[in-house]
């Protein structure tokens, strides 16, 4: 096999939505003993084809009432808090991830979705639901939550701060960490084993694409695995 290398992050996330599946890399994060580094499986992507790969910009969102938004925060008296400034400072292979608010409300939809294309965003994972579907699979932009649900945010919830660490259901997601995702599920990879973990795994892969094709050829599980070690 030859060596895996990439010079910029252009490169690596193409490696990566070309030749790597989450199920290897969660294999290859267990071994690491990196145990819990995959997103609740309720976050699934809007079509079955979809695959994220990039940077966490992540954003933290809490609920609000908008009626009552003249408290001592002044944040909470802007539209929708940060999540202008959020979508703004998109950059280029970054993925929005938002958690923090409670399921009630869409946390990201098409126009939200537009501008982070338009800024070079690869795509959205959010601890809550959508909205504008039609919209988002027009844009062909990979999202990934729990579903479709158009209520809005606007009267419900606020952006609170953007590019800190959040923790979605125990798992811990840094700014600038790898978010890799597809059908089936979304997997975080931190920052400073990401590096070994991708050349792992693509290492993996591999193998693993040749005990499929001798288990095709007849060898059975127990002799293939005795041979390349992987199952």
């Amino acid at each position: 096999m030859d060596k895996l290398t990439w010079k910029n992050d252009d490169e690596l996330f193409e490696i990566m939505r070309d030749k790597l599946y989450s199920a290897v890399i969660g294999d290859i994060l267990d071994k690491m003993k990196y145990f819990h580094q995959f997103l609740p499986q309720r976050i699934q992507p809007l079509r079955d084809d979809m695959i994220v790969a990039g940077r966490a910009m992540t954003v933290l969102e809490a609920d609000a009432f908008e009626e009552l938004s003249d408290g001592q925060n002044p944040i909470m008296k802007k539209p929708f808090g940060l999540m202008l400034e959020a979508l703004d400072d998109i950059k280029k292979n970054e993925v929005y991830i938002c958690t923090g608010s409670s399921p009630n409300y869409a946390l990201v939809g098409e126009l939200m979705s537009t501008r982070m294309k338009i800024l070079g965003g690869v795509g959205a994972v959010v601890n809550g639901f959508h909205r504008d579907t039609k919209g988002i699979l027009e844009l062909d932009f990979p999202c990934f939550s729990y579903g479709r649900y158009a209520q809005d945010q606007a009267p419900r919830g606020k952006v609170i701060d953007i590019r800190v660490p959040i923790e979605i259901e125990g798992v811990r997601v840094n700014p600038g960490d790898i978010i890799f995702g597809d059908m089936d599920g979304v997997v975080v990879i931190p920052k400073e084993v990401e590096e070994e973990v991708i050349k792992l795994a693509y290492k993996k892969a591999t193998e693993e694409k040749m005990v499929s094709n001798a288990i095709k050829a007849g060898m059975g599980a127990k002799e293939s695995f005795d041979k390349y070690g992987v199952m």
